[in-house]
C-alpha cells in the first residue's frame, strides 16, 4: 500500500527560487530597457510582469493535472509543434533574415522555445514506455529521429542556438534511461568528426559569429561588436558594479540586445562580480533542487521528465552566461527567467510546474 501526500511532497524552494530570479530579472530589465522604451514606445518591464503572471497561472493549472495524463498527449504535442515549425518557414514573422516568430494578432510567439519542452515530453513518453527494451539500438535511433526532425526544422528558421539546445536534453535523458553509453559516446564522436561538413550549411552570419569567437577583433564594428561591448560591460563592473541604472555601456546604448540575450552583461556592469555571482548561485540552487526531485522520485517517467528539464535549464543558463562573457560563440540563447520574452518565460515556468508536479505525486510506501 502507498499514499501520495501532495502537500507534504511540495518543495517551496521550487517556487521561491524561480520567483527570486524573476524578481531580480525585472530590475535588470527595467534598467536595460529604460532608454528603449522611449524609442520603441514599449514598456518591456510591464509586459514581462504580465508574462510572469500568465506563467504563474499556467503553473497553477499544470500542477493540478497529473503529469502522467499530460504525457499521454505527447505525440499530439509533437505533431502540432512540428507542423507549426514547418508553417513558420512560410508564414513566420521575418526579422533580420530569420523566421523564428509566429504572429497571432498582437501576440508574438517563438515556437522553438516550446519545442524544447515538447521534446522532453515525447522522449519521456517514448523512453518510459519502452524502458524494458530501452537498451536496444532501435530505441536509441528512434530518440535520434524524434530529436533530429525538430533540430532540422529549427535550424532552417534559422535558429542554431535553440536547435543545439535540443542535443544536451536528448543525451541527458538517454543517460537517465540507461541507454548504453557506447551508443551515446559513439554518436557524439560521429557528430564531432562530421561537424566540418556542417560548415557549408551555415548561414554567413553564423560563420562570422564562429570566426569572431576565435578573434573578436577581426570584425570589431560588425559581428564582433556585441561580444566586445559585452566584455567591456562585464569587465568594467568590478566587484560591486557601477550601480543600478548607472552602467555606461547599457545606458548609453553601446550594448545591443541588452534586454534579451545579453541581459547578463547588464548584471555584470551594474551589479558587478557580486551581483553576477548571486545570479549564478540562484541558478545553481534551482538546478540542484530540480535534480533532487529526479533523485527521489520512484516513477521512471517522472525521473526522465525532470532530468530533461534540469538539462535544459543548465544548458541555457550556462551557455548564455558564457556567451556574454566571450567564452562561447554567440548562439542566441536567452537567460531563463531573466531575458525579456514571453515564450521563454512561459516555457521555463511550465517546466518548473512539471517538476513540482512529479515531486508532489511521489509515492510514499
Amino acid at each position: 500500500m502507498y499514499k501520495i501526500h501532495y502537500r507534504k511532497n511540495f518543495d517551496p524552494l521550487l517556487i521561491i527560487l524561480p520567483l527570486a530570479i524573476c524578481g531580480l530579472g525585472l530590475f535588470f530589465l527595467y534598467s536595460a530597457s529604460r532608454g528603449m522604451q522611449q524609442i520603441k514606445g514599449i514598456d518591456f518591464t510591464l509586459r514581462q510582469i504580465m508574462w510572469i503572471l500568465v506563467s504563474i497561472l499556467a503553473l497553477i493549472v499544470t500542477i493540478n493535472i497529473d503529469f502522467r495524463r499530460i504525457l499521454d498527449w505527447a505525440y499530439l504535442y509533437y505533431i502540432i509543434i512540428a507542423l507549426v515549425l514547418i508553417a513558420l518557414l512560410f508564414i513566420g514573422g521575418a526579422r533580420m533574415g530569420a523566421r523564428r516568430w509566429l504572429n497571432i494578432g498582437w501576440l508574438t510567439f517563438q515556437p522553438s522555445e516550446f519545442a524544447k519542452l515538447i521534446l522532453i515530453l515525447i522522449l519521456t513518453f517514448y523512453l518510459g514506455n519502452n524502458r524494458y527494451s530501452v537498451r536496444s539500438s532501435k530505441n536509441f535511433l528512434m530518440a535520434l529521429l524524434i530529436t533530429g526532425l525538430l533540430f532540422i526544422l529549427i535550424v532552417k528558421e534559422p535558429d542554431l542556438g535553440s536547435a543545439i539546445a535540443l542535443l544536451p536534453i536528448m543525451f541527458a535523458m538517454l543517460l537517465a534511461a540507461n541507454i548504453p553509453l557506447k551508443f551515446i559516446l559513439g554518436s557524439i564522436l560521429l557528430g564531432g568528426f562530421a561537424s566540418p561538413l556542417f560548415w557549408n550549411f551555415l548561414k554567413d552570419y553564423q560563420k562570422r559569429r564562429l570566426l569572431v569567437f576565435l578573434n573578436p577583433n577581426m570584425d570589431p564594428l560588425g559581428a564582433g561588436y556585441t561580444v566586445i561591448q559585452s566584455k567591456i560591460a562585464i569587465g568594467s563592473g568590478g566587484l560591486f558594479g557601477k550601480g543600478w541604472m548607472s552602467g555606461t555601456q547599457n545606458q548609453l546604448n553601446f550594448l545591443p540586445e541588452r534586454h534579451t540575450d545579453f541581459i547578463f552583461s547588464v548584471v555584470g556592469e551594474e551589479w558587478g562580480f557580486a551581483g553576477s555571482l548571486l545570479v549564478i548561485i540562484l541558478f545553481c540552487l534551482l538546478i540542484v533542487r530540480v535534480l533532487a526531485v529526479a533523485e527521489r522520485t520512484n516513477d521512471f517517467h517522472g525521473r526522465l521528465l525532470v532530468t530533461g528539464i534540469a538539462a535544459m535549464l543548465f544548458f541555457q543558463a550556462a551557455v548564455n552566461i558564457a556567451m556574454t562573457a566571450g567564452l562561447m560563440p554567440v548562439v542566441g540563447i536567452p537567460l531563463p527567467l531573466i531575458s525579456y520574452g514571453g515564450s521563454s518565460l512561459i516555457t521555463t515556468w511550465l517546466s518548473i510546474a512539471l517538476v513540482i508536479n512529479v515531486d508532489m505525486r511521489r509515492t510514499i510506501f
